[in-house]
């Protein structure tokens, strides 16, 4: 498959997606100290040795696991990008992988990680909703 982009605009998008790389590496390393790091009495600001409310406790757990889960989320969307960089160095950039027809340009511009045309990421969104 031949590139499809001149060096330039593939620059373009290999920049736009390393800048979303480094935002999100920012995010996860603040919500790992924020959240995933601390201890029950960091988080609560709490310094004393008693025992924490029961509802404190629970809402300690609760906003761990929506850390936990924000956290994986966003592990997944670091995946797609560095995966999106991988097609850039390899050649595949900018193609459907379902299809193999070209992404257009405006989707690139808006979801610089997508991997598949709009025709095809519509067909699979109808096929999970079935």
């Amino acid at each position: 498959m031949p590139r499809r982009f001149s060096k330039a605009k593939l620059d373009k998008y290999r920049k736009l997606i390393q800048e979303k790389r480094e935002t999100l590496l920012k995010e996860l390393d603040y919500l790992e100290d924020a959240s995933l790091r601390s201890t029950i009495t960091e988080s609560s600001g709490d310094i004393s040795s008693y025992s924490f409310h029961m509802a404190d406790q629970g809402t300690d757990a609760m906003e761990r696991e929506k850390a936990f889960l924000w956290a994986s989320r966003e592990g997944r969307f670091l995946y797609h990008l560095n995966q999106a960089l991988k097609r850039i160095e390899d050649g595949t950039y900018g193609y459907c992988e379902e299809c193999s027809k070209p992404i257009s340009d405006d989707r690139l511009g808006a979801v610089p990680h997508c991997r598949l045309c709009i025709s095809c990421k519509t067909s699979d969104d109808a096929s999970k909703d079935q």
